[in-house]
């Protein structure tokens, strides 16, 4: 991604607001997003969380947040690393900056590494520019999905220790 101006960036995050998330996503689009969740973990141990953000708030702005930044900043409010097996996984859109973002927990991360979650992001980026947006995120959690079941396979009585629903802030 190429460098933006600061105030470029500023205005862009400044004039974003969560209803501009509708013109990606369709509540019909946030539900079929929702049941990819659900049915991914039908094949693991795992936990994915779906957060979707227009814009920064004001003080994340203003402190020059970046988006990995303010990804991790939501894995830990979220509670995302409290799962039993510390196999947790974000994923978060900032659609302000176009950014894609992976956080893992230890459990998983320790197997995948950053560059298996960077090559899923650009997939999903690469299908966002072709406007692709709710298959975009449906890929990822896919991909996803299929790191968890490879190294944490489907316990005999399954549990859902995140909420699946898609949080658009």
């Amino acid at each position: 991604m190429k460098p933006v101006h600061p105030l470029r960036r500023f205005l862009r995050h400044l004039s974003s607001h969560p209803w501009q998330v509708k013109r990606h996503f369709s509540a019909d689009a946030l539900q079929h997003i929702e049941q990819a969740i659900a049915a991914s973990e039908h094949l693991h141990a795992g936990e994915v969380r779906v957060v979707i953000e227009s814009g920064l708030p004001l003080s994340c702005i203003l402190q020059g947040m970046s988006p990995r930044q303010r990804a991790i900043q939501l894995f830990g409010q979220l509670n995302i690393w409290d799962t039993e097996h510390n196999n947790g996984v974000l994923v978060y859109l900032l659609l302000a900056d176009k950014d894609v973002e992976i956080v893992a927990d230890r459990g998983i991360h320790q197997h995948v590494r950053e560059q298996g979650w960077q090559q899923i992001c650009q997939q999903m980026e690469g299908m966002f520019r072709s406007g692709q947006f709710e298959q975009g995120v449906t890929h990822g959690i896919t991909a996803i999905g299929q790191h968890l079941a490879t190294h944490f396979p489907p316990e005999a009585t399954p549990r859902n220790e995140l909420c699946n629903h898609v949080l658009v802030l």
